[in-house]
């Protein structure tokens, strides 16, 4: 099952290790988010850096560009959704649908340097941010429209599930 920022069924992610990457994020602690984001983030090179970078493995799974592409458009989607939480009370996110996401912008066609470059920038952002919080802040609560809440540690857990889970899908 794969795992993305939508899923509904989402309470799992959080609760135990996820079967199929092994990511346990009940062990995740807020102070060690900001590390994990930026030790996802060294992976993507030479991901990005492979030969078969836009060969798709079969119909239905992406291809190691359209991955890294879907893993920077988390960051920034997170990132905002974050940012958010942070300044309004128990916000509604806008919905995401990142299946025409990946389509609309070609994920497969964009160039592998500059998808690279994006994500450092948007795991730098991110990671500076969740290593500003401050201990109450951890508490805020912001919902998606299919009425998943979220407390900015849940949040935490399940956003790093989800870069850790497509790290492992390809092989970094």
């Amino acid at each position: 099952m794969a795992i993305t920022p939508d899923t509904k069924d989402w309470t799992w992610v959080v609760e135990r290790d996820c079967p199929e990457c092994g990511f346990d994020s009940i062990t995740l602690q807020p102070a060690d988010v900001a590390a994990l984001v930026r030790a996802n983030a060294e992976a993507w090179p030479a991901v990005l850096a492979r030969a078969d970078v836009r060969d798709r493995p079969d119909d239905a799974t992406w291809s190691p560009l359209e991955y890294s592409a879907h893993v920077r458009d988390v960051l920034r989607l997170y990132d905002y959704r974050l940012g958010l939480m942070l300044e309004h009370d128990d916000p509604l996110y806008p919905n995401w649908d990142q299946d025409a996401a990946a389509v609309a912008a070609r994920y497969n066609e964009q160039d592998p340097a500059v998808v690279g470059a994006e994500l450092q920038a948007a795991a730098a952002q991110i990671a500076d941010r969740f290593e500003a919080l401050t201990e109450p802040q951890w508490a805020r609560t912001g919902r998606r429209s299919d009425g998943a809440v979220f407390t900015v540690t849940t949040f935490a857990r399940y956003f790093s599930h989800d870069i850790e889970h497509h790290r492992h899908d390809v092989g970094a």
